[in-house]
C-alpha cells in the first residue's frame, strides 16, 4: 500500500524504517497537516496515517483527503487527542501509538524479555547547505535561490529557503509573500537560546501559496537597517538548528564580502556583513551567480577571487546567468567559458540563457520559474544546475514521484 505520513518524528522514523517489511511503501513524509494537503494531489497516495494533533490534523488536510478520496487512519493518544479529531469530523480513529499493525486491525506486539531486539532506527541525515551569492549588480542571486529551493522540493527533500542578505532582502517580494515579521532573523533570535524546533519552525516559516512542490521560507528583514539583528553566532547557531529540521536549506546572501567594519572599530559589535561571511564558511556547497555581459562578468571574476579567499575552491560553482549572444556576441557560451578560464581560473560554469519571459512569468505569479516556465530554457539550466549542488538521490524523478533517502 501506498502510504502518506503526518506523525511525530519518532513514529515517522519507526514507520519508514519498517514499511518494506510489512509490504508499504511510504510515498511522502511531511511535519505538519497543512504541507500534506499541499502535496497530497500529486502523488498516488492510498492512504493517509496522521496523528490526531493540532499540527498534523489539520481541517485543511481533512478537506483534501476527502476530495482526493484518500483514506486516512487517525491515531489518537488520549481522550483530548480524540476530542481534537471529532470536532473536525472524524468519527473512527484507532488508538496509539502508530503502527502497521493498526492497518490489519491489530495491535503492536509487544517487546517481552529474551526476544530479539529491533533493529535500530536509521539516523535522519543533516541538511546539506547551499548558499547562493553574487557580486553586486543584480546577476539573479534572488531568482536562482527561488529555482533551486523549488527544484529541491520537486525532488522530494524537505527544504527551507532562507534570507540572510543583509542589504537588499527580496525573497518574500519575489514569491508574494508579506515580510513585516522576518523570518530567518527570528529564527536566529531563536537558535541563539538554543529554541528552534520543529513547531518553532512551522511558526515561523511560510509556504508559497500555489507552489506545486512546497517548501518552506524564511522570510528576510524588510528594512535594511534592521541588519543589527542578526550576527555572526545567532547565524552559526540558527544553520545548525537547521540542518536537523529539513533536508536542503538553501541560503540567498549579500553580495558584499568586505570585512573593513572589522578594521574600523574594535568593539565587540556585530557586523553588517558577517553574516554573508558566516553563511559562506558553513555551506557545504556555494553558488556564486554573474550576469552574463561584459558589466557583470568582469565583477564576477573579481567577486570569485575574493570568495575563494574565504571558501575552499570545491565547494563552489559558478554559474553565469542571462548569458546572451546579444551582450556578448557569436557563441556566447564559448566566449565566456574560453575568458572565465583565463583570468579565472574557472573551469566548466554552469550556464543559464538568457530568458526574460520565463522569469517576468515568475516574478508576475509570485512563483519559482521551476513552477510558472517548467519547459524554458532556464529552467532546464537551473535543473542541471541543481543536479550538481544538490544529494544525488534527489533528482532521480519516477513517474512524477520523487524519493528521498531516510
Amino acid at each position: 500500500m501506498r502510504v502518506a505520513l503526518a506523525v511525530p518524528l519518532e513514529a515517522e522514523r519507526r514507520l519508514t524504517a519498517s514499511a518494506d517489511h510489512h509490504g508499504h511503501e511510504v510515498l511522502l513524509r511531511c511535519s505538519g497537516g497543512d504541507e500534506l494537503a499541499a502535496r497530497l494531489p500529486q502523488l498516488p497516495v492510498e492512504l493517509v496515517i496522521v496523528a490526531a494533533t493540532p499540527q498534523h490534523l489539520t481541517p485543511a488536510l481533512v478537506e483534501t483527503a476527502d476530495v482526493a478520496g484518500v483514506r486516512m487512519l487517525v491515531v489518537v493518544d488520549d481522550a483530548d487527542a480524540a476530542r481534537y479529531a471529532a470536532r473536525l469530523g472524524i468519527l473512527e480513529t484507532v488508538d496509539g501509538p502508530a503502527d502497521w499493525a493498526l492497518l490489519e486491525g491489530g495491535r503492536p506486539a509487544p517487546v517481552v524479555e529474551g526476544s530479539v531486539e529491533p533493529a535500530p532506527l536509521p539516523v535522519r541525515r543533516t541538511a546539506t547547505v547551499v548558499a547562493v551569492w553574487g557580486p553586486h549588480g543584480a546577476p539573479g542571486r534572488t531568482s536562482t535561490a527561488i529555482a533551486l529551493a523549488a527544484e529541491a522540493a520537486t525532488a522530494g527533500w524537505r527544504t527551507v529557503l532562507a534570507d540572510a542578505d543583509t542589504h537588499a532582502a527580496s525573497v518574500a517580494p519575489a514569491l508574494g509573500l508579506l515580510d513585516e515579521a522576518p523570518g530567518f532573523a527570528a529564527a536566529c533570535r531563536l537558535a541563539g537560546i538554543d529554541g528552534l524546533d520543529e513547531t518553532q519552525l512551522e511558526r515561523l516559516a511560510v509556504v508559497p501559496r500555489g507552489a506545486r512542490h512546497p517548501f518552506r521560507v524564511l522570510t528576510g528583514i524588510g528594512r535594511p537597517a534592521r541588519w543589527p539583528e542578526l550576527g555572526a553566532a545567532r547565524v552559526q547557531a540558527a544553520i545548525t538548528a537547521l540542518r536537523g529540521l529539513c533536508e536542503v536549506l538553501i541560503v540567498d546572501v549579500a553580495a558584499s564580502l568586505e570585512r573593513d567594519d572589522e578594521l574600523a572599530s574594535d568593539v565587540a559589535a556585530p557586523r553588517r556583513n558577517a553574516v554573508a561571511l558566516e553563511v559562506l564558511r558553513a555551506a557545504d556547497r556555494v553558488v556564486a551567480v554573474g550576469a552574463g555581459d561584459p558589466v557583470g562578468i568582469p565583477r564576477l571574476l573579481r567577486g570569485h577571487a575574493e570568495l575563494v579567499e574565504l571558501v575552499d575552491p570545491e565547494r563552489v560553482t559558478v554559474v553565469v546567468n542571462k548569458l546572451r549572444a546579444a551582450a556578448v556576441g557569436v557563441n556566447p557560451g564559448g566566449q565566456v567559458r574560453q575568458t572565465l578560464a583565463r583570468f579565472g581560473g574557472i573551469d566548466d560554469p554552469q550556464l543559464v540563457p538568457w530568458d526574460p519571459a520565463a522569469f517576468d512569468a515568475a516574478v508576475l505569479g509570485g512563483r519559482p520559474v521551476t513552477d510558472a516556465a517548467p519547459r524554458s530554457a532556464a529552467r532546464v539550466a537551473i535543473r542541471a544546475l541543481a543536479a550538481s549542488v544538490l544529494p544525488a538521490t534527489a533528482v532521480v524523478p519516477r513517474r512524477g514521484l520523487r524519493r528521498r533517502s531516510a
